[in-house]
């Protein structure tokens, strides 16, 4: 594909909300303004904007509890986002949902989870409405390399697989499951081969090289709107930050981890890539740069001046609830 300035500008803005958006959080956490675990998107941002750049709103989008990046990939609001990890009444989820639930329907945006693996079926079952009903919608199930280990991976892979759903399903390998090293826990080397077992089309990308993720996803996604079938694509990439905010990553080689965040930077490599090539220069990077950041200041400075949610509301906008 031949891109234009505009185009790339955007797809940068994309990048860099995210990445900024995860630098506030780590700031505001780290300060004691918003309480609870965070966990960060930073590093493989790459992998949401790529996927995602070639989604409709109608497409549904299943994320995991490192969500952030996926929900803004998607076009879920800032300032609501931030609301919402804020716990404010103005928030995505009117402050209910927090990090670990952060969701936007509207957006085709199904949900952070909490559960690992847990966004996974959710897709699974998004895509086959999309079946029955006979749209070419698409949906997408982001998870870590932890989740192929779950029962709930290999059961809706199989379903996937028999019925070609149009799913595609987003392994992001970046190496750990919480704070164990991949390979101590998964027998293979890749995790795409897990799917001949299910006799699924498997491809693997380059997770900090947006332009390979782009194209890799968007042919399973064209694959999957003319009917023929899911696939496994496996996302090799790196967190920048820990398991969590406050996680110092004493289990991680410091020189490995340098050389990821240093040399393989996702936001550097499409920078790189953009001015090379003569498309776009370092002038409109910058100008972006300033632009995210004034709309994150805003973002909290919004956030922190709404309301709580009103305790009359309580147990309104959940599903369940016990009455004696």
């Amino acid at each position: 594909m031949e891109w234009t300035g505009p185009e790339l500008l955007e797809i940068y803005r994309r990048m860099r909300t995210i990445r900024s958006f995860e630098e506030k959080l780590h700031e505001l956490v780290s300060a004691g303004k918003i309480g609870g675990f965070m966990h960060l998107y930073a590093g493989q941002e790459a992998i949401a904007v790529g996927v995602c750049a070639q989604l409709s709103q109608a497409d549904t989008v299943g994320s995991t509890h490192r969500g952030h990046g996926h929900c803004v990939a998607k076009g879920v609001d800032v300032k609501a986002m931030m609301a919402e990890l804020f716990g404010r009444s103005t928030g995505t989820n009117r402050g209910k949902g927090g990090s670990m639930h952060i969701a936007d329907v509207e957006k085709g945006m199904l949900g952070a989870n909490g559960i690992v693996g847990g966004g996974i079926p959710l897709v699974t079952g998004a895509a086959l409405t999309a079946q029955v009903l006979g749209t070419e919608n698409v949906a997408v199930g982001f998870f870590g390399d932890g989740a192929t280990n779950q029962g709930q991976f290999h059961e809706s892979l199989t379903m996937a697989s028999n019925w070609k759903l149009p799913v595609l399903y987003v392994c992001e390998n970046n190496g750990f499951g919480e704070f164990t090293p991949t390979e101590f826990v998964v027998p293979v080397k890749d995790i795409v081969e897990r799917a001949s077992a299910y006799g699924m089309r498997a491809v693997i990308a380059d997770g900090m090289d947006f332009f390979d993720v782009y194209e890799k996803a968007g042919e399973a996604i064209e694959l999957a709107r003319k009917g023929e079938g899911p696939t496994l694509l496996e996302c090799k990439t790196y967190r920048f930050y820990g398991h969590y905010v406050g996680d110092q990553t004493p289990y991680r080689n410091k020189e490995e981890a340098e050389d990821w965040i240093q040399n393989r930077d996702p936001l550097d490599i499409f920078e790189s890539r953009a001015t090379e090539a003569g498309v776009a220069d370092a002038e409109g990077f910058r100008q972006i740069d300033g632009e995210v950041a004034a709309l994150l200041n805003a973002a909290v400075e919004e956030a922190e001046a709404a309301p709580l949610p009103s305790t009359d509301e309580v147990l309104t906008d959940v599903y369940v609830r016990y009455e004696s």
